[in-house]
């Protein structure tokens, strides 16, 4: 029986609170990796009306000035018109940072302690993480988070090459997709919200995002006359950003991750540095998927694994290629342990993650963009080679 269902996912804009507050993080993540690449870093942040709150713990050995970070990615992202009440120059900053915990960090750093079974690094806390992978676009990620992001991305380019005068940084966008028998067939709704000055009407906006940013980026021959959009369904969006709702690090995590589609164990990324293995192992598991899949292995594959904090081995790994596999999942599973390294030494090190590249991965996803580490497809012929060495025919 053929099934048919329509899922949705929706992407938000760098002007969105939550994507404020988790960019802010992720700037002083990579202030701090940029002067000492074994920085201890759990930062989090809070935005609302004119003010900042940085809050969390910090062992590093770089000297920083966070009031000006924070003004820096402010600035960046594009708060700085006369009339937001959310300005760069002009936020109240209050700084809670401590240090880091002496007993999460005697579980982490590379050394005996007493109740600690190794003297290795153990993962940074305890926690379960996915990765997912598919074929159904080039970046091997579910269609609907894709084409979200991508609406996201356009809206936030134009508005930075000034192209538009009257776009503003808050913005939403969301995408529906049905599907018949697992495969993607017709976008079925486009719902982009956008911050914007008074003056413009709602005709001129719905006009120039439906011509020069909807029919731009996502595949024409997905939409046809039955596809519904949606333009600022309020009518207006005036206030937006900090001074219209609160932002905190680490409330996108769906948006971050699969849009839904995949599982997600729970942990946000923003602001930690890469012993947290709720950012560095869900990185893992999407690379490691993602080479299942462009290995031809599967047509999905979605990675479980879980640690237990300072410890570091984990305590399961699980492979799930939802009756897409072409070889045994057991096999995919053993060839995958054979390959990849899930000790946090092993990922930072397979990964190169000990240096100050966070702050790309704010906005817009964390996976699908091809110049992160974790989306490389470096693996693939080992993981053949792996598969053959157990006895299983490779896919051509």
């Amino acid at each position: 029986m053929s099934q048919k269902f329509i899922f949705s996912s929706e992407s938000v804009g760098e002007g969105h609170p939550d994507k404020v507050s988790d960019f802010i993080s992720d700037s002083v993540l990579d202030a701090c990796l940029e002067q000492d690449p074994k920085s201890r870093v759990a930062c989090e942040t809070l935005v609302k009306s004119n003010q900042v709150v940085l809050g969390g713990e910090i062992t590093t050995n770089a000297k920083l000035n966070y009031e000006q970070i924070v003004r820096d990615a402010i600035r960046e992202i594009g708060y700085t018109n006369s009339d937001d009440i959310f300005h760069a120059d002009e936020v109240f900053v209050s700084n809670f940072l401590t240090r880091q915990s002496p007993d999460i960090a005697q579980g982490v750093d590379e050394k005996k302690a007493e109740g600690k079974e190794t003297d290795e690094q153990g993962a940074g806390d305890q926690g379960i993480m996915f990765g997912y992978a598919c074929d159904e676009t080039p970046e091997l990620m579910p269609s609907a988070i894709m084409y979200s992001h991508r609406l996201g991305a356009e809206l936030t380019r134009i508005r930075k090459s000034g192209e538009v005068s009257w776009l503003r940084p808050d913005a939403k966008s969301q995408v529906s997709i049905s599907y018949e028998d697992g495969k993607p067939k017709a976008i079925t709704a486009v719902v982009i919200s956008t911050q914007h000055t008074p003056e413009v009407t709602h005709s001129e906006i719905r006009e120039f995002l439906t011509e020069s940013v909807i029919k731009k980026v996502l595949p024409v021959e997905m939409m046809n006359d039955d596809t519904e959009i949606l333009i600022n369904p309020t009518g207006k969006f005036v206030v937006g950003g900090p001074a219209g709702d609160c932002g905190l690090t680490g409330r996108k995590i769906i948006v971050d991750t699969y849009g839904g589609w995949s599982r997600h164990g729970g942990g946000a990324f923003s602001g930690k540095d890469p012993s947290k293995v709720d950012r560095s192992a869900t990185y893992m598991c999407r690379w490691v998927a993602k080479n299942v899949v462009a290995a031809g292995l599967a047509a999905k594959a979605e990675l479980q694994v879980a640690y237990a904090i300072g410890h570091p081995r984990p305590v399961s790994i699980f492979v799930d290629t939802f009756g897409t596999a072409k070889v045994d999942e057991e096999v995919i599973r053993q060839a995958v342990i054979d390959v990849f390294g899930f000790k946090p030494t092993a990922i930072v090190e397979q990964l190169d993650l000990l240096r100050p590249i966070y702050r790309r991965t704010t906005n817009y996803g964390h996976f699908g963009k091809s110049d992160l580490p974790w989306e490389q497809t470096n693996r693939v012929d080992e993981l053949k080679r792996a598969v053959e060495k157990a006895g299983a025919a490779v896919p051509a």
